[in-house]
């Protein structure tokens, strides 16, 4: 029986693995953008814009990672398993949609730092705001109606004219709008945790040197 249930969760995860890996590798790419795009101060000619559309296309692949867990409640009752769905199962989808969110929050971290080296700190909580907003839309059209990212360039005309008239609706509007609470939320409480963690780490940073030069 444990051999079978050990198996079941190898088969499980094999399976899981390949969806696991692509949606952590479109978590990585606007994590990568906001780093060429908002780590200097550099100029913004045209390919600086096209960068910036491109990390707005793609960065609802970043939270859209906790939509997941309707795979894991799946998972749950194929498996039946307390202590490997303790043990191994939760452990690996925490590790998968934390990341893909922390992705998210760093990507954002960025892009305010980007704003307060410009002189743009006003706007770095509307900007915050307006991209949980068109994250949690983001999030709702790959979810239900199954559009991706690159479906901007593919199939623009359907995902304006379907995507818009989805928007009106009263269902769709509801979990869009409790999407945008939950990434507003998580958002704040990661952003303190990642800040912290940097704070903590610079200021180690700083006493050992200051140590080093004592010598």
């Amino acid at each position: 029986m444990t051999e079978q249930l050990i198996a079941k969760v190898l088969q499980v995860l094999s399976i899981n693995m390949r969806w696991m890996t692509w949606n952590l590798f479109l978590a990585v790419i606007p994590l990568l953008l906001s780093i060429w795009l908002f780590r200097n101060n550099r100029r913004r000619p045209w390919l600086w814009w096209l960068g910036f559309l491109v990390f707005y296309a793609f960065l609802p692949n970043a939270p859209y990672l906790l939509t997941d867990v309707i795979h894991l409640i799946h998972d749950i009752r194929e498996i039946q398993s307390v202590w490997l769905i303790t043990l191994v199962l939760i452990p690996v989808y925490l590790v998968v949609i934390l990341g893909g969110f922390e992705a998210y929050v760093i990507s954002l971290i960025n892009l305010g730092h980007y704003l307060h080296r410009i002189g743009k700190s006003q706007w770095i909580l509307w900007v915050e705001l307006i991209t949980h907003a068109l994250c949690a839309i983001g999030i709702y059209w790959g979810r239900f109606l199954r559009f991706n990212s690159w479906d901007f360039i593919t199939q623009p005309d359907a995902l304006l004219t379907r995507g818009v008239e989805e928007l009106l609706g009263k269902q769709p509007l509801i979990i869009i709008a409790i999407t945008f609470l939950v990434l507003l939320v998580l958002y704040w409480i990661m952003k303190q945790v990642t800040l912290g963690f940097v704070r903590k780490k610079n200021t180690k940073i700083e006493i050992e040197s200051g140590t080093t030069n004592n010598f």
